[in-house]
């Protein structure tokens, strides 16, 4: 399967789209690496340029990857608790309702009748708006469930869990999934060592 341009070149697991536009937005910070794309404005306009979060014209300031950012990292949180993490708060609700509130998008028709949204404005908060529009489609078709948060809390890369049982925690087992397991195993080990008190 060829990726878009915009998602990450090792992207492992990737979400059908257009829920891989969810997924490699909050992919856009990566922290193994210590990057975050959404921090310089050149780079990172860029890349909402390309993806279609923001209009070619369009350039994003710092309050707007602020926002970006917190959106991103609330995301995130929602992503975690499909595999089992924490419900969200309403703190991390509130940067989410900020967005929806202030959306400016415009749906249209294309030319075989299918309902589209428009580009809105053609600013952030309209690109961003049109994530929580597809999210709230991959949790009416069943998709959502599926886009996890890695279980390593040292990674927590959005992946699609594509297994059977759907219950799928590390974003490679490869990596994430050994580096879990075996400090389980040794904490188990070092615990059973332990003389009894």
């Amino acid at each position: 399967m060829s990726l878009p341009a915009w998602v990450p070149p090792d992207e492992l697991r990737p979400a059908p789209e257009p829920l891989l536009l969810v997924q490699a937005f909050v992919n856009t910070r990566d922290l193994g690496l210590g990057t975050d794309l959404l921090a310089d404005a050149e780079a990172a306009s860029q890349w909402l340029h390309q993806c279609g979060l923001l209009a070619a014209v369009a350039a994003a300031d710092a309050e707007d990857l602020r926002a970006a950012r917190d959106v991103r990292e609330r995301l995130r949180a929602l992503i975690a608790h499909n595999g089992n993490g924490p419900a969200p708060t309403a703190g991390d609700l509130r940067p989410l309702r900020e967005v929806a509130r202030s959306s400016r998008l415009r749906l249209g028709i294309d030319p075989a009748g299918r309902v589209e949204v428009g580009p809105g404005s053609g600013r952030l908060a309209d690109g961003l708006a049109r994530l929580l529009l597809i999210v709230r489609d991959a949790q009416q078709d069943g998709s959502w469930p599926r886009l996890k948060a890695c279980g390593n809390s040292d990674c927590r890369w959005a992946f699609y869990d594509r297994s059977h049982s759907r219950r799928g925690a590390w974003c490679s087992m490869a990596s994430c999934g050994n580096l879990i397991k075996n400090r389980n195993l040794r904490a188990r080990r070092s615990g059973q060592r332990q003389p009894a008190a």
